[in-house]
């Protein structure tokens, strides 16, 4: 199983409103990943994305991404979100598709925040659609397990 599946296994087994949604991590680097869910189950009265299911799956994206980069460098931390900030520009039409990134230096500070501190912090941009239709600022934090 790769790493994407097993992040997407773990999310789903987690967190009931993923599976239901058919949250899917489709790409899944170090810095980056992508995600989707199809248009049908996260539909509104319009026959576009809807705004909760959009806003879920681009928050679905980001705490994904940071929970990798935990995983990844061997860090058992909870991970939380710290604040979020949702731009609708335009309706979705098809299924919602989700992207972010980490540079080397911010995934590093943010693990070094937690192994030094106890607690580290990652602001992150995440887009849905190729316009893109909406931009999701969150800043996600891990707080280092006893």
């Amino acid at each position: 199983m790769s790493a994407a599946d097993a992040l997407t296994q773990k999310i789903r087994g987690a967190i009931p409103l993923s599976e239901a949604m058919r949250f899917t991590i489709d790409h899944l680097e170090p810095g980056e990943i992508r995600v989707s869910a199809p248009l049908e189950p996260n539909i509104n009265i319009h026959g576009t994305g809807f705004a909760g299911s959009i806003y879920s799956v681009a928050i679905l994206t980001g705490w994904a991404l940071c929970t990798h980069i935990l995983d990844d460098a061997g860090v058992d931390a909870e991970l939380v979100v710290g604040g979020a900030e949702i731009s609708y520009r335009a309706p979705v039409t098809s299924d919602l598709e989700c992207r972010c990134g980490a540079a080397d230096d911010e995934r590093e500070a943010f693990l070094a925040g937690v192994r030094e501190r106890g607690k580290g912090r990652l602001s992150l941009e995440i887009t849905v659609g190729d316009l893109p239709q909406a931009r999701l600022q969150a800043t996600f934090v891990a707080i280092a397990r006893d």
